[in-house]
């Protein structure tokens, strides 16, 4: 699927809030992106429609390639969110199940969520590394 596609419903979500979409989060006024969001046209519309900055790397073919530290930035900030999302994605097995309904989704990943902290305030209790779980519980 293309992400960009899906940005620009989180972008107007985001700024025009609507009441079927609380869990979109508040308006920003920029946002961190990978390279697939590169792209002047998009982005010079997410700024005109969403008044949104849409940071990302130039395509690694641009003409204007970024210098190394600015580069390494986005990366030092983005990974923060990578490892997140792919924890999350690990956790709750979004890629495989496919839920009907988004009321049972939001129960079942507050469930998972739940399950992570409480392991992780565990594993602090008992002196382990906090994300140290395979052999926390036999689940």
């Amino acid at each position: 699927v293309k992400e960009q596609r899906q940005a620009e419903t989180f972008l107007a979500a985001r700024r025009c809030p609507h009441p079927r979409l609380p869990t979109v989060g508040p308006w920003a006024a920029a946002y961190l992106a990978d390279a697939g969001f590169a792209g002047e046209a998009n982005q010079r519309r997410w700024q005109a429609a969403y008044d949104a900055v849409v940071v990302s790397p130039p395509q690694s073919n641009s003409a204007h390639p970024w210098p190394a530290a600015l580069a390494d930035w986005l990366r030092r900030h983005r990974q923060i969110a990578e490892t997140a999302f792919a924890a999350l994605l690990g956790a709750t097995r979004l890629r495989a199940d496919r839920p009907h309904a988004l009321d049972g989704f939001q129960a079942r990943l507050a469930a998972m969520i739940t399950r992570h902290n409480f392991c992780l305030w565990l594993n602090r209790q008992l002196g382990r590394p906090p994300l140290a779980f395979a052999d926390l519980i036999a689940w």
